[in-house]
């Protein structure tokens, strides 16, 4: 990946894991065969050109916290116990 191309991709979208998702769903569609969005010279990876795009303002993201006025916060589902009953001994 080009430095600059990472530099002004982090400009536009300055949270690291959120770029990193995009680059990478991005990079899958075009290893499917998807089409950029923006020129590009040739031998340019699929990364740069993801990266592009992003920097152009081509790609976005949409953030589903505090939808439908409700707090997105990952709920704690307690996994239910289970519970062994021990074997009782045999009388001799």
């Amino acid at each position: 990946m080009k430095a600059h191309l990472v530099q002004a991709a982090s400009e536009v979208i300055p949270n690291q894991q959120i770029l990193v998702n995009m680059v990478s769903r991005r990079v899958r569609q075009l290893c499917i065969g998807h089409r950029p969005m923006v020129e590009f010279i040739p031998g340019l990876g699929h990364a740069d050109i993801a990266l592009s795009e992003i920097a152009a303002g081509k790609l976005g993201f949409e953030s589903t916290l505090n939808q439908n006025g409700k707090d997105a916060a990952p709920q704690v589902v307690k996994f239910p116990g289970i519970l062994v009953a021990k074997a009782k001994e045999k009388a001799a």
